[in-house]
């Protein structure tokens, strides 16, 4: 049976979920983007320390992301403006050209935020791509998913690919 879906009132119309009645817990998600680098472009990205004419790379996706999520709210119309207490960004190589983007997001709320951690890495992997898109236009955003969160009402925990 599927979910009820949350942000439609009782006529049908669109709105935020009134989450006044809910207990306040540490909410915590994890997403995670992949972008696919054509093998000259991840050689060369790696033979200078992912910098590019733009500046360093990773740094830079770490930074946008951390903004992005903290700014979910004025993005997707239905989220609420949350003081994220924590954003972390891992990023590694998985092969020699696919790179992992991870966003952790955590606060102690009544509502999750694996939109904001979805948001998060999604624009790294935006950012990741704008500083290279001048070596190639050939690098693919070849996902972005949820891989965890918890401390709402549902536990989620997919499965990881290439850990």
């Amino acid at each position: 049976m599927p979910a009820e879906l949350t942000h439609i009132d009782e006529h049908g119309r669109p709105a935020m979920v009134d989450v006044g009645g809910k207990s306040v817990s540490l909410r915590v998600a994890v997403a995670e983007a992949r972008v696919l680098f054509p093998a000259e472009v991840a050689a060369s990205l790696k033979g200078e320390g992912m910098r590019t004419k733009k500046g360093p790379v990773l740094d830079t996706a770490i930074i946008a992301g951390t903004m992005a999520a903290k700014r979910t709210h004025e993005l997707i119309p239905f989220c609420h403006p949350l003081a994220i207490e924590r954003c972390r960004f891992e990023t590694e190589f998985v092969s020699d050209v696919e790179l992992r983007i991870r966003c952790e997001v955590a606060i102690t709320h009544k509502t999750g935020v694996e939109m904001e951690a979805l948001t998060g890495a999604s624009v790294a992997a935006l950012t990741v791509y704008d500083m290279c898109k001048a070596l190639s236009h050939e690098i693919v955003i070849a996902s972005v998913r949820l891989l965890e969160k918890s401390g709402g009402k549902r536990e989620v925990r997919q499965a990881q690919v290439g850990k």
